[in-house]
């Protein structure tokens, strides 16, 4: 077979790829979603699909699956055409996808998940225990990992849950597997972890596609990478012979330098005032803000810098220290009602958990964080419940069919930007944001910066956590590294670099 694409390395003759989408093309309403995309992965190969929220993505994925059926176009797996009819029909030849929110049963055990249905071992109706349990501990050694077969799924962490997905799928025979952002809810530690069974993976032949909104690991991680973008196929070609801000410009159809915003919205008048704040991790923690100001918090995981937040907004107690509104002193451990009525919003890092009720629509969701604002004595007013919405969907540029769309159908960016209009809606004087853009593309990132920047130019201060340095950089007035629940460094984000922000996320340079 004759496969030509981007890459300089790619030999007219290549070998037959595991997976391959050629001119698929799939309408919803009349609105294309997919127009003669194209997709294809070679066996042993790690291959990134990139692109905005909205690109197409998902939808190929769901094509390449058997989720969906295209309209036009043909799939191939080994290069024989097929018609996946489902799901089943798509993992019993040997493609498997895996997703963000995993499906493992929280509620059995380690083994049960890794073969369930048709893989589970039976004798006439009844489970062959034995069989199970040495079968399962054999996937889970082809991956180098020990977790104990007995324990409940629910009770792993997220990576332990991604590797036991990971065993469920080679005991499926897959050889091709989708994964869709696995990357979202881990810590650096266990990237590392994931990244070895990965490339283990790719070493015995497995074909990989790989999806992520972060671009640092596609570069550390992958072979190859297609960019998607308005339901078409831009360009394939090696992760060796590109560069970041070029897969950005691809991406977004504009240069990477006009992803952040200027700087310079902070005044003179404080806004928030925290001395001398204890908690479970966090110690001796003081800084002050002003209205205007965008001040960027980093550091490892388990630093602190989330339950800064938490503590801030009133989410979780604190054994010491002050919290000042303005001129309002708070008083300790106040709860997150008296929080907000003193003008602290907090949009939490786990959105689809703590920050939305995905089975309610958008307008409901919005209308719950702002039940005063819609009511009179206990009555709610239907016209001032789409009035708000409105308005927040407007300024924020939700994309969704109607106000009364449920958040679950929405992609992580509008999801994201649900989480923002609710509490936008309440005017917070100070507004806290925990990894605001983990998990969306890179269009939605520049939104959302935008967003933050325009808050501030109005006089709001926006206390921002990421752990990502270049956007903490790029976004921040002002950042603080935080190194086992104390800030080890302040810096003006202007005169800020990576070298020495990492060395304050370590604790190695001098505190400021």
């Amino acid at each position: 077979m004759t496969i030509i694409d981007d890459s300089p390395e790619t030999t007219l003759l290549e070998p037959v790829p595991a997976l391959e989408a050629r001119e698929i093309t799939k309408r919803f309403d009349g609105v294309h979603a997919l127009e003669n995309a194209r997709l294809s992965v070679r066996p042993g190969e790690i291959h990134a699909l990139l692109g905005e929220n909205g690109a197409g993505k998902s939808t190929l994925i769901k094509v390449l699956t058997g989720i969906y059926a295209p309209d036009s176009g043909t799939v191939l797996r080994n290069g024989d055409v097929v018609e996946f009819a489902n799901v089943r029909v798509a993992n019993h030849a040997g493609v498997v996808a895996l997703y963000q929110e995993l499906s493992v049963i929280p509620s059995i055990s380690v083994a049960e998940n890794i073969l369930l249905g048709d893989q589970t071992p039976s004798r006439a109706g009844v489970v062959q225990w034995s069989t199970l349990r040495r079968r399962a501990r054999a996937q889970l050694d082809s991956i180098n990992q020990k977790i104990p077969l007995g324990m409940l799924a629910g009770d792993l962490s997220p990576v332990q849950q991604t590797m036991v997905a990971f065993a469920r799928a080679l005991a499926m025979n897959a050889n091709v597997l989708i994964l869709d952002e696995p990357t979202a809810s881990l810590t650096d530690t266990e990237i590392t972890d994931l990244f070895a069974v990965l490339r283990s993976l790719r070493d015995r032949g497995v074909a990989i596609i790989y999806v992520s909104h972060r671009l640092e690991e596609v570069f550390e991680l992958c072979d190859r990478l297609t960019i998607m973008r308005n339901g078409q196929t831009i360009v394939t070609k090696a992760v060796a012979d590109s560069h970041i801000d070029e897969v950005i410009s691809t991406m977004v159809g504009r240069s990477a330098g006009e992803l952040y915003p200027d700087r310079g919205t902070a005044t003179s008048t404080v806004a928030l005032t925290v001395r001398d704040l204890d908690g479970r991790r966090v110690r001796d923690v003081s800084f002050d803000v002003h209205r205007g100001e965008v001040l960027g918090i980093g550091g490892l995981a388990g630093s602190g810098r989330s339950e800064l937040l938490r503590i801030l907004s009133g989410a979780q107690k604190h054994t010491a220290g002050e919290i000042t509104v303005g001129a309002t002193k708070l008083p300790k451990s106040p709860g997150v009602p008296r929080a907000l009525g003193a003008g602290i919003a907090l949009v939490p890092e786990e959105r689809r958990a703590q920050g939305v009720i995905l089975g309610a629509s958008i307008q409901d969701n919005i209308a719950v964080a702002n039940i005063s604002a819609v009511s009179t004595m206990g009555v709610v007013s239907g016209a001032r419940i789409t009035d708000i919405t409105k308005r927040g969907m407007l300024d924020l540029q939700i994309k969704a069919r109607s106000p009364r769309q449920h958040v679950s159908e929405l992609s992580g960016g509008n999801q994201q930007k649900v989480v923002l209009a609710k509490m936008l809606a309440r005017r917070p004087e100070v507004l806290l944001m925990d990894e605001p853009t983990r998990g969306i593309d890179v269009g939605t990132k520049a939104e959302i910066y935008r967003l933050i920047r325009r808050l501030a130019e109005a006089g709001t201060a926006v206390i921002t956590v990421s752990s990502e340095l270049p956007e903490l950089i790029g976004m921040s007035d002002r950042i603080l590294i935080m190194h086992e629940g104390r800030i080890s460094g302040e810096v003006a984000a202007a005169e800020a670099d990576e070298e020495i922000l990492l060395a304050y996320c370590y604790g190695k340079a001098d505190r400021t």
